[in-house]
Order: structure tokens, then sequence, then C-alpha cells
């Protein structure tokens, strides 16, 4: 049975059809890496020598906080051709956070980060803050979430969240955070080899 934390349900796409869950290209077998909640001067440099080390370019969903605080590691990842995305000032959750005051984060993470992709934290906002933040955003989500960020998860299990749930078009979560360095560091080699040996054509999501 598919897990609702690393495979959205049909029911949550079906509620926000306009949000962007896959990517597919005729004729091509896509999948598309994509990070949140950093830049962090402990993990993201890594992340971004290992994309350049297996030739793969990324996605960026960035918090403003965290941009403000490293602007060279934002200037770093759009210097090395990475996509990157507005990903809230303060990494609110939308679920809990009243709408005036969720639209006022990004905002302002907005106006550090120039960029028309959009991520709410943990893939939750409601309805109408989803139909706001799409009149100046796309709305990207998520096919497969790694899960690299648990504490309950070990290496292996992560890299085999990315085995069972990649598919043609997907969008794969990581996170360059220190919640998830004990997890990463072993598994994006390893998951980006095995994307590559099943044939992927690993690209950014652009605009």
């Amino acid at each position: 049975m598919l897990s609702l934390i690393e495979q959205p349900p049909l029911i949550y796409r079906i509620l926000f059809p306009e949000a962007i869950w896959r990517i597919k290209y005729k004729g091509r077998k896509v999948a598309f890496v994509t990070f949140d909640d950093g830049p962090v001067p402990e993990v993201t440099p890594w992340v971004l020598d290992t994309l350049d080390r297996f030739g793969v370019k990324a996605t960026f969903f960035m918090v403003g906080d965290n941009v403000r605080r490293h602007p060279r590691l934002f200037d770093e990842i759009k210097r090395r051709g990475h996509s990157y995305g507005n990903h809230t000032m303060h990494h609110i959750q939308g679920l809990h956070t009243s709408r005036r005051k969720f639209l006022r984060d990004v905002s302002e993470a907005g106006a550090l980060i120039d960029s028309v992709l959009f991520r709410a934290p943990h893939g939750l906002l409601t309805w109408k803050q989803a139909k706001a933040v799409q009149q100046h955003y796309n709305l990207v989500m998520y096919d497969v979430v790694t899960r690299d960020y648990s504490r309950k998860l070990t290496p292996d299990r992560v890299l085999d969240n990315v085995r069972r749930f990649t598919r043609n078009g997907s969008i794969i979560v990581f996170h360059d955070s220190l919640k998830a360095w004990r997890n990463l560091r072993e598994v994006l080699p390893q998951a980006l080899q095995w994307l590559i040996d099943q044939g992927y054509e690993l690209l950014p999501i652009r605009p």
C-alpha cells in the first residue's frame, strides 16, 4: 500500500488541480530532483558539489530567512545553473496560519527570491491560500517525498523510498537541511546514481 507521506494521495491532488505534481515529457523518461528548506552552509555546498559530480541540475525551494542570512549561497545556487523557488520566509505551515499572515510571509520571501516557483512548507496549505498564491506563482508540489529528514528512517529506507515511488515525471523532494544531513550524505549520491542507471533524465523545474 502506498504511503500517504512518501506519495500524496489522489484526493489531495484533486483538491489542488492547478498545482504541479508531476511533469511528463512525451518520449522522454524524466525526473526532477528538488531540495527544500535551505540554503544552509553546513549542507548546501556539499549538495551543490554532489550535483556537479553527477552532472545534475536541481531545483531549490528556499526559506527566505536562510537566503537573507546566507546570500552568497543563494548566489552560488544561481551561478551553478540550478533552478530555485520560494518556500516562505519563515517556513510556516499554511494549515496553521491565517491566509493574510501566510501570504505576507510568502511576499516577504519573494522580495529576496526572484522566482515564480513556490512550494508550501510540508506541501500543506488551504484551498484559499493556494488560489491566492497562484495569482503570482506556479504552485509546485511533489510526487515523491524521500523522508530524508526522518530520524526514524535509516539511509537504506530513505533510498528505498526513491526506488519504490519514483516514476516517469516524478518531482522528488530531498532537504538541504541539518535535520536531513545524517541521511542525505549517504543517500543522495546513491539515489542520483540509481536514477541515472534507470535511464532518468534529471532536469530542473523551469518557470
